[in-house]
């Protein structure tokens, strides 16, 4: 296996698609493409120059169906709302290749509710950078050794527009072998998180626009808000930590009212946690709303991408801020209102996890339910080899 060639800055891969997404399939051969180009290669898309245009194509049905959560793409509101409106921005359902830029935009805005322009402005930077974080993830992902006997050398052969027939739901990729201790580190309790104590880390699940739920909501956004409010003698709140610092967070990357992209992590102090010894609350944006409804849409791989996001940036942390944090907590992300069946929601919680472990097995890991159901469920797929 050769090692993976050294991929494209994602800027450059942003400035790319951007002229793509102007000029259209049809023109793509006008359009600048050597980022593009570079992780068709590295993606096993294409070979070279000979093949290059088929490839970049394939290699965007490929990124947009990542975006979907692995499956099939449909136009329809069950479908991640950001994978759709990157398949209209740049043409990619059936019949919608060669129309007009300005129709493109238009169909994706009206993905979001939105105007054209207020997509311009905001919605279509997400659907540009997103598209492109799912690109360099399938270049590295294809420099990856496969396991023998995994999907990866017994998955039927591609069609023509990359997609693959009757494909099943998303499942994680194999886990490989943890190093010696790391499984024991992994501790599976049936307790609300926001009662878990002496853990460095806990892990909030929100919405892309980090919007937390009210302090009177029955989720873990909801109730760790709670938890960590600073309160007066009478019981009063008189600071609500960690919206306060989220709202800050926001404004500094000029974010506030925007979306951000499905999976980022985003750090906060503890407020009130830290009497029970809790340092760090991270915050992981992993629900997508979904347009006309009061529920919220989380593709699988998005909740992987959290839980390799939040170590990344608790070892960031313990560098610039200069804390001892060596033990996190997660919910079961997705699994409420997000709409993953709690199953599904543990094998990716429970994989990205080990993944983490096997690069960096000083870690302890807490896994935190109030459901009973679901911590039995949790304590099997740990066990499970």
């Amino acid at each position: 296996m050769h090692p993976t060639p050294a991929l494209p800055p994602h800027r450059d891969l942003v400035d790319e698609l951007r002229h793509l997404r102007q000029r259209g399939l049809p023109r793509l051969r006008h359009c600048p493409r050597q980022a593009l180009g570079q992780i068709a290669v590295a993606a096993g898309f294409c070979t070279g120059a000979d093949d290059e245009l088929e490839g970049v194509e394939r290699l965007l049905g490929a990124a947009v169906r990542r975006l979907a959560g692995g499956g099939p793409l449909h136009d329809t509101s069950g479908c991640d709302p950001l994978a759709r409106a990157a398949a209209h921005s740049f043409g990619l359902f059936a019949e919608r290749r060669g129309v007009a830029a300005a129709d493109r935009r238009k169909a994706a805005a009206a993905v979001y509710g939105v105007s054209t322009e207020r997509f311009r402005k905001s919605q279509e930077r997400e659907v540009v950078e997103g598209i492109a974080s799912a690109l360099l993830a399938l270049a590295r992902e294809a420099g990856r050794p496969a396991e023998p006997g995994t999907a990866a050398d017994s998955a039927p052969a591609a069609g023509a527009d990359g997609a693959r027939p009757s494909e099943p739901p998303p499942e994680p990729p194999p886990s490989r072998g943890l190093p010696r201790g790391a499984k024991e580190r992994i501790t599976v309790l049936a307790s609300p998180i926001e009662l878990v104590g002496d853990i460095d880390i806990l892990v909030s699940s929100e919405n892309v626009y980090l919007e937390m739920s009210k302090t009177f909501r029955p989720t873990v956004s909801g109730a760790l808000r709670r938890a960590a409010a600073i309160r007066d003698s009478s019981g009063e709140i008189v600071d609500d930590v960690l919206t306060r610092e989220l709202a800050v967070w926001l404004r500094i990357h000029g974010r506030t009212g925007l979306p951000v992209r499905p999976g980022t992590v985003v750090g906060t102090s503890a407020g009130a946690l830290a009497r029970r010894g809790i340092r760090r609350v991270h915050h992981a944006a992993v629900a997508t709303p979904v347009e006309g409804s009061d529920h919220y849409h989380v593709a699988p791989a998005t909740v992987a991408e959290a839980v390799r996001a939040s170590f990344a940036l608790a070892r960031q942390e313990r560098q610039t801020l200069g804390l001892p944090l060596s033990s996190i907590c997660f919910p079961l992300l997705g699994s409420g209102r997000g709409g993953l069946p709690a199953g599904t929601a543990a094998r990716w919680l429970l994989w990205a996890v080990r993944e983490e472990l096997r690069r960096d097995p000083d870690w302890s890991v807490c896994l935190a339910t109030p459901r009973p159901e679901h911590a039995r469920l949790l304590t099997a797929a740990n066990s499970a080899p």
